[in-house]
């Protein structure tokens, strides 16, 4: 192996640069040259067709910075298995071929380990360092302590405009599957509750739990000021186990549609409650809010922050599992292992697992939520008791990721 391509593909997140840069670094160290495919698999399937790639030397890698999110390389939302080219692969070869490229470190989440193990199944060497901010893949990722870090933030800065005009705040991020973001970066921040979509919520109960909280804190302030705070991921699913989804909206190419707004649904659900709640007036009127026909019901407002949960700057964890991951991923090029995905590298040890065991969805543990339901947060459901186990362990103990 002389000559190594590195893709990122699907969503933009914090780590990525950093396996790109633990990749170049860790194959210049091994007499290997590292170049940039530009653009995901757009741009592999196109490579056949570029003039030049980018050349990762020295110098060109002391431009990447670990610390921003994003990437350097660019990403795309295509699966090659789509894409409409009955020589779709033999074109993809050709483009390696030309620009002598050996393997492939592809950093991606499920969609992306999808087409790893299409492509490895093609004959094309390659290895996935694992990339989702949605934390669902079945190692760490890089992407996700970022963003439960970015969604934090926002949580603890929304509290001040929450407090000032007396709302109650919703915030809707990613997650359409699996709640693990939202679900973490709404308990880092202290949020009133956090609906992910694991938890099908009882709109009954949320709404008790929010009034409660929210008027205990207006009521008890000496300037009569309060807000109470919910954390949504945008695949929440109602009490019957729906998602909310916009059926009339086209499938990209790896069959997902768009959704229709969580934190909307949530917003319009609490407001619903209020106006037929005959015990807010008489709140508004104890805490001098209440005007008559102008100012009578709290105010709940949504707020989607989008991608800004996902731009931006890196976190320290993953800037660190991403140099790891990407360093892991060259050397298991180097020892010709291929159609893996990177797990762990640590303590010279390289950790992997079959792409198709490791892009299974993993979804937020139902134990994990009662144990925060037993600290008094709300995930839209009566709450379950702790099934709690002890366990002695010896040795060395896991680590954080």
């Amino acid at each position: 192996m002389k000559n190594i391509g590195i893709i990122t593909s699907g969503g933009d997140c914090g780590g990525l640069n950093g396996v790109i840069k633990g990749a170049a670094l860790t194959s210049l160290s091994k007499g290997m040259t590292a170049y940039i495919v530009p653009n995901g698999y757009a741009g592999l399937y196109n490579l056949v067709d570029f003039k030049a790639i980018a050349k990762l030397t020295a110098e060109r890698i002391e431009q990447i910075d670990v610390f921003l999110a994003g990437s350097e390389a660019g990403n795309s939302r295509v699966k090659v298995s789509k894409i409409k080219d009955d020589k779709k692969y033999e074109r993809i070869k050709e483009g390696l071929k030309k620009f002598n490229l050996d393997a492939l470190v592809i950093s991606g989440g499920d969609d992306t380990g999808s087409v790893v193990k299409d492509l490895a199944d093609k004959g094309i060497p390659c290895v996935h360092a694992p990339k989702t901010m949605d934390l669902d893949l079945m190692p760490y990722s890089v992407g996700g302590d970022s963003t439960i870090n970015r969604i934090a933030e926002e949580v603890r800065d929304l509290k001040t405009t929450g407090r000032t005009h007396n709302r109650i705040i919703v915030l809707e991020v990613f997650g359409r599957y699996a709640g693990h973001t939202a679900f973490r970066g709404g308990i880092a921040a202290d949020a009133d509750a956090v609906l992910i979509p694991e938890v099908p919520v009882d709109f009954d109960v949320l709404y008790r739990h929010i009034k409660a909280k929210f008027i205990k804190r207006i009521e008890e302030s000496d300037v009569h000021a309060g807000s109470a705070t919910i954390v949504v991921a945008e695949g929440l699913k109602d009490a019957s186990g729906n998602e909310l989804v916009d059926m009339n909206s086209q499938p990209d190419s790896f069959g997902h549609r768009k959704l229709m707004g969580a934190g909307q649904y949530v917003v319009k659900q609490i407001e619903s409650r209020i106006k037929a709640d005959p015990e807010i007036k008489e709140f508004m009127k104890r805490t001098g809010q209440f005007v008559e026909g102008v100012y009578e019901i709290p105010e709940v407002r949504e707020i989607r922050p989008s991608h800004l949960v996902r731009c931006g700057f890196t976190s320290a964890v993953d800037a660190n599992f991403g140099l790891e991951a990407g360093a892991a991923a060259v050397e298991l090029i180097a020892k010709g292992i291929f159609g893996v995905t990177v797990v762990s590298y640590r303590a010279g040890q390289i950790q992997y697992m079959a792409v198709a065991d490791a892009i299974v969805q993993r979804h937020v543990d139902l134990n994990d939520v009662a144990v925060f339901e037993t600290l008094g947060v709300s995930f839209g459901r009566e709450p379950a008791k702790v099934d709690c186990q002890a366990t002695k362990i010896s040795g060395v103990p896991p680590r954080v990721y």
